[in-house]
């Protein structure tokens, strides 16, 4: 009887040996593919239909056909003010005109109520807007805020596409205005 049992035994670890592999290939290969995920993924292989993979397709892309990135687009919008700046969404931008050197005073608290519009590359003009006028301005910690004639420019924090609440306003040590199409305050 010991024999058989040994036996038996020896028997059932190599089926859970035969059995697991499988279970670990599976479970590989969802590990593989979640954590294989990028903004750009790589090609995939496809399965044969006896399950083993093909090889990869492969496609060649030049610098030319590569999609370009662009900045933060600031384009012009209708408002009860007129045609004025606006992301590409149509959200107002604003300006301080307590900011006569180009750089930013509006940190902490107003940065919260006035957040700046960022961009990681060079911003891109819309409609009507004067891509020369367009550059960025360096905050403290290294994030480039998009700036029109030299001016930061900013949100407001209540605002939404299509709404301007804020024109005018007094806060912070200084009025936000928003912008004509020339760069200059809407008065």
């Amino acid at each position: 009887m010991e024999r058989s049992r040994n036996g038996s035994a020896r028997r059932d670890a190599d089926t859970r040996r035969v059995l697991r592999r499988p279970f670990v290939a599976i479970l590989l290969a969802v590990a593989l593919v979640a954590c294989g995920e990028t903004e750009d993924p790589a090609p995939r292989t496809a399965a044969t239909p006896t399950g083993a993979p093909s090889e990869p397709a492969v496609a060649t892309i030049t610098a030319a056909e590569r999609p370009r990135r662009r900045g933060r687009r600031i384009t012009l919008t209708d408002s009860p003010f007129g045609r004025i700046l606006a992301d590409g969404r149509g959200q107002a931008v604003y300006l301080f005109d307590r900011e006569q050197t180009g750089r930013s005073e509006c940190y902490g608290a107003c940065a919260k109520a006035w957040p700046p519009v960022l961009t990681r590359r060079r911003p891109v003009a819309g409609d009507g807007v004067r891509a020369r006028r367009l550059g960025t301005a360096r905050r403290r910690g290294g994030a480039r805020q998009v700036t029109y004639r030299g001016q930061p420019l900013y949100y407001y924090v209540d605002d939404a596409p299509g709404r301007v609440l804020c024109h005018d306003v007094f806060e912070f040590g200084g009025l936000w205005l928003v912008i004509a199409p020339n760069g200059k305050p809407v008065a």
